[in-house]
């Protein structure tokens, strides 16, 4: 995988080629001094408990203001990404536990709890194999894509080398879903009409995985690509299969004309999600939100024993628990 590979990846790169084939989209440049704030670790998303003296976030008015604008141009719900990377792996902090956002206080709490974010910003060309080469400028920039109710059964991703679609994975691969074993055949001929009509010869580089979602009509969508190299999941394939040349085995019984299509294929080989590597103790999550009164007392008694009086002595502060905000974890 080399630089340029990563860079035509970018959300900006590709979505004027396949716009008419995926969601609508708004891309807004990523001012400076918003990229510093999400890479502050010491700076509080926000603070609306009046009764409690808290760091105070930085405003930026202007970006605030055409991100509204923009949100609201896409129906007053966006799902918010990166060049590259959504913040798939901080939904456990938002209060609905989903990356739908109405403000950019909602994108903020995303951004800034999310390592994959976190990454594009600090170390986008971390696994390239030409390490010598110059890091090629990159402009930053905020993606707002018209939220969709996307179910994760019909998310599929495709992996294309020299411009030939090798291999498909269920997206969602810690799940069994039915439909996907009963309707594997549509499913394989769906996913490759598309990228023979749409797709194939027209992107920049002939090595890539590209994301798709066939919705109950049986239309196929393009959601997102990636560069072809281990900076990106591979899901039910290992990279050694997709590097190697040679033809890869099927996962399942498949016509010789399809791609290697694996899914899951029983309840039995369900998995968890990787995500939940990133997310905290339920307990906090709880405590923050005050979904369980009994924890909250619990902690409350805790922090106000006589046994911690020392402590908050030395802090000068009073005892009192402010749930309206938590900071980035480090794990």
């Amino acid at each position: 995988m080399k630089k340029e590979q990563v860079v035509n990846c970018q959300f900006s790169v590709w979505y004027p080629i396949f716009k008419k084939h995926t969601i609508k989209s708004l891309i807004l440049p990523l001012p400076q001094n918003v990229i510093d704030y999400l890479l502050d670790d010491g700076t509080l998303v926000w603070s609306d408990d009046e009764t409690t003296t808290t760091v105070t976030a930085p405003e930026f008015p202007e970006f605030t203001s055409k991100v509204l604008e923009a949100i609201n141009a896409l129906g007053g719900r966006v799902f918010p990404k990166l060049n590259w990377s959504a913040p798939r792996d901080a939904n456990w902090i938002a209060l609905n536990s989903s990356l739908q956002c109405n403000s950019l206080s909602d994108i903020f709490l995303l951004f800034k709890s999310s390592d994959f974010i976190t990454h594009d910003l600090t170390q986008p060309f971390l696994q390239c194999s030409d390490q010598d080469s110059p890091d090629p400028a990159i402009n930053y920039e905020l993606v707002l894509r018209k939220w969709s109710e996307l179910i994760p059964g019909g998310e599929f991703r495709c992996f294309v080398k020299e411009n030939k679609l090798i291999a498909i994975s269920q997206r969602d691969y810690t799940q069994y879903y039915q439909h996907i074993l009963k309707q594997e055949p549509q499913i394989c001929q769906a996913i490759q009409e598309f990228f023979s009509q749409h797709i194939q010869y027209n992107f920049l580089d002939e090595d890539f995985v590209f994301d798709v979602y066939r919705d109950s009509q049986g239309r196929v969508w393009l959601i997102d690509l990636n560069p072809f190299g281990e900076v990106t999941d591979s899901l039910l394939f290992s990279w050694d299969e997709l590097t190697s040349g040679e033809e890869i085995a099927q996962g399942q019984v498949s016509p010789h004309t399809c791609p290697a299509f694996r899914y899951t294929t029983s309840e039995v080989t369900v998995q968890p999600s990787p995500c939940l590597s990133y997310r905290i103790p339920r307990d906090f999550v709880d405590l923050s939100t005050g979904e369980d009164a009994y924890k909250l007392i619990d902690f409350l008694k805790l922090v106000c024993s006589p046994a911690s009086t020392p402590f908050y002595e030395r802090k000068k502060t009073a005892c009192r628990y402010t749930p309206h905000f938590m900071r980035r974890p480090h794990f």
